[in-house]
């Protein structure tokens, strides 16, 4: 590994020569930034910078860049300026649709409008997400069967009432209507994509009209083929010169090595503190005897087949798994668990030799057919995938639905349930180090990659460390805002270490808060619970609104939130990563508890397990690290604009008193911190206008 390098908060622009490469992209941005009346901001032209030689060197390059760097700006335009050169697309790949569409719908359109006169050729830029985006229109046409029978999408309302409805000239039931609505959108739509569609409608509407990747039929036995929005989406990101796409997606190119993403040299990788996560998730599998019966149900009905065996096979598995208590299963699997895999395994490939067909069938094209066999698939690997765990050094863990439990203050796994197998990678790194970081240039970048001035933690989880791990470098361009003079941390050192569930101490201290700061609070809980518990005891003893996440949409509440200055929102970590309110509305954020992850994650203790085994320190290198970023990402709501004041509250004592406090503040943005409550009442009193 190499050693991570870290510029100054603000690096000098003359602070390293300049290649070709840097001057040119930096003669674009100062054409940017003087046709888009905007000013430099502090760090932008050292991220341009450090992003180009990048690409030149072919060196990986990890770049933290504060709120209002404006970062995106700085790595589009070395994108830019590569593509007049390569013949290669260039991949941007973020964690959120809401970045997503800001870059292919704000940013990218009014750079390229204002470097249009300095390019030598136009440059085309495509969107690509995985095909469920999509809607089908094979689906739509008949060539696929509905999931739900026409009578349930038709003629029920959402609960079925005791008697006949009365006839009406469509469908009755709003799952019903907004499959009308979406079958007359396929036919309108330019792009099928369901972003595009306003008002949305729910999942499972959207899954009468769309298809995953394993239940497409292919272009090649498609009839639609030459229609699909997704192969369009496909071709368009072929010709393209920048490409933008989602984690998901570049992990499934990464681990599957699928052609979901045409041949790239260069990506940039933004929300980069996501990217583990999102990786782990887009590769993790879950295996229940339901899919099993389901697969089973959908051969008998679509490919004319008998499936006693699998049927059996169903049994053995739901009876086996209903003695596996829920959580992990670090010493493999039970022998009856076992050998109930290899039932399903072993009578899911024995059906899905059974229904093939030479290529010339009409069966190829047909949708039901299809779907058995995609289902029959999923079993199939799911139950070879787990029963080789131990070998793939995989993680297997039970789960079951969650209830709440009264005075227990989590939710907790109703063991009474059905359980689900779930298999996981124990460690991303190596196959992100082969995958992607092998045989392209990477850059990532997020407002919180370093912890401190380290940016080793992230990298190495990343697979940037160890024996021939590629050479990276590490920067921090920093930001433009003054945060000593900004922002407030305020500790709330006398408070007992939290228990589970909201405790009345923690009441006490945000109601103080709160009526300080006369509302204009972010609340950010550890768990819906807990936002909920804290809204519906402090709603009687102020005067002013608190929403709370789930009582509308969350675009909806972060609108009323930001309009209405003395309005409290709470919630939980979609709140913690997804909020960008400047201005007075947002005041004060208020943090009920270090984010460490909870301590009966199955995947989250084997990791840990496995760096205690390798002679390190698990808890610092998975729980601790993994808290530090997010607790980061929650402390950066505060100050999103120069003009932005107000206080960070962690109700958490052991942000101050714990040994590993100090490594989680160095996290976070260096603002003034007191752990007076005292103090930070009369400052907040002050930012209120009292």
């Amino acid at each position: 590994m190499s050693e991570s390098t870290r510029s100054g908060a603000v690096a000098a622009p003359d602070a390293a020569p300049h290649s070709d490469e840097a001057r040119q992209a930096l003669e674009l941005l100062d054409a940017a930034v003087g046709a888009m009346g905007g000013e430099m901001r502090s760090g932008q032209h050292e991220m341009v910078r450090q992003v180009s030689e990048s690409i030149r060197s072919g060196e990986h390059l990890l770049v933290q860049a504060g709120t209002g760097t404006g970062k995106s700006l700085a790595y589009l335009v070395p994108l830019i300026a590569h593509a007049m050169d390569s013949d290669k697309p260039s991949i941007v790949s973020t964690a959120t649709l809401a970045l997503q569409a800001q870059i292919v719908g704000r940013d990218l359109p009014r750079l390229l409008d204002a470097v249009r006169p300095a390019l030598t050729r136009p440059v085309d830029v495509a969107l690509l997400k995985g095909r469920s985006n999509y809607v089908c229109l094979h689906k739509t046409g008949g060539g696929f069967p509905e999931e739900d029978a026409p009578a349930a999408l038709f003629s029920l309302g959402e609960d079925a009432a005791p008697h006949p409805a009365p006839a009406t000239d469509g469908p009755s039931s709003a799952l019903g209507r907004d499959v009308v609505r979406l079958r007359e959108w396929a036919e309108e739509t330019a792009t099928g994509d369901r972003d595009d569609l306003v008002p949305g409608v729910s999942d499972r509407a959207w899954r009468q009209v769309s298809v995953s990747s394993m239940e497409c039929i292919g272009a090649a036995r498609c009839p639609m083929a030459q229609e699909c929005f997704s192969e369009k989406a496909r071709a368009a990101a072929a010709d393209a010169d920048i490409i933008i796409t989602n984690h998901a997606m570049l992990a499934i190119s990464a681990f599957e090595g699928l052609a979901v993403l045409p041949e790239y040299d260069v990506v940039v990788i933004d929300e980069a503190h996501e990217l583990h996560d999102r990786v782990t998730g887009a590769v993790s599998g879950q295996l229940s005897a339901s899919m099993v019966t389901a697969a089973a149900a959908a051969l008998r009905r679509h490919a004319s087949i008998t499936t006693g065996a699998l049927d059996t096979a169903a049994d053995a598995f739901e009876a086996a798994a209903e003695l596996v208590p829920s959580g992990l299963l670090p010493g493999g699997l039970p022998e009856d668990l076992e050998q109930a895999l290899a039932q399903v395994r072993d009578a899911s490939r024995a059906a899905l030799s059974d229904t093939k067909t030479d290529g010339k069938s009409e069966a190829d094209v047909d949708g039901g057919r299809q779907v058995a066999r995609s289902r029959t698939t999923l079993v199939f690997e799911l139950a070879e995938r787990i029963l080789a765990a131990s070998e793939l050094n995989e993680v297997v863990w039970a789960s079951r639905p969650s209830t709440f439990t009264p005075g227990s203050g989590y939710v907790q796994p109703d063991e009474s349930a059905p359980a689900t197998l779930n298999v996981a990678p124990l460690s991303v790194a190596g196959r992100l180090r082969e995958g992607l970081f092998e045989d392209h240039t990477v850059i990532l970048t997020s407002a919180t990659l370093a912890i401190g001035s380290e940016f080793g933690p992230v990298a190495g989880s990343l697979g940037l460390s160890g024996p021939g791990a590629p050479a990276w470098t590490g920067v921090d361009v920093g930001s433009p805002f003054d945060y000593p003079r900004q922002g407030v941390l305020y500790v709330a050192k006398d408070l007992p270490k939290p228990e589970r569930g909201t405790s009345d101490a923690q009441l006490e201290e945000l109601l103080g808060l709160l009526t300080a700061s006369r509302g204009g609070a972010l609340g950010l809980f550890s768990s819906k619970r807990a936002a909920e518990e804290a809204a519906e005891a402090l709603r009687p003893k102020v005067d002013f609104e608190i929403l709370c996440q789930g009582e509308s949409s969350l675009n909806a509440l972060v609108t009323q939130f930001a309009d209405e200055p003395d309005t409290c929102l709470f919630g939980t970590m979609s709140l913690w990563q997804g909020v960008d309110v400047p201005g007075a509305s947002c005041r004060l954020v208020v943090i009920d508890r270090i984010p460490f992850p909870r301590p009966d994650d199955p995947l989250m203790t084997a990791r840990t397990r496995a760096v205690a085994r390798n002679g390190g320190n698990g808890f610092m290198s998975v729980s601790a690290t993994h808290a530090a970023v997010r607790l980061a990402q929650g402390a950066g709501r505060l100050i999103r604009a120069t003009g932005d004041r107000g206080v960070v509250a962690v109700l958490d004592s052991r942000l101050a008193n714990a040994r590993y406090g100090g490594f989680l503040r160095a996290a976070l943005p260096p603002f003034w911190a007191t752990t007076d409550r005292a103090t930070v009442t009369g400052i907040l009193e002050r930012l209120s206008g009292r």
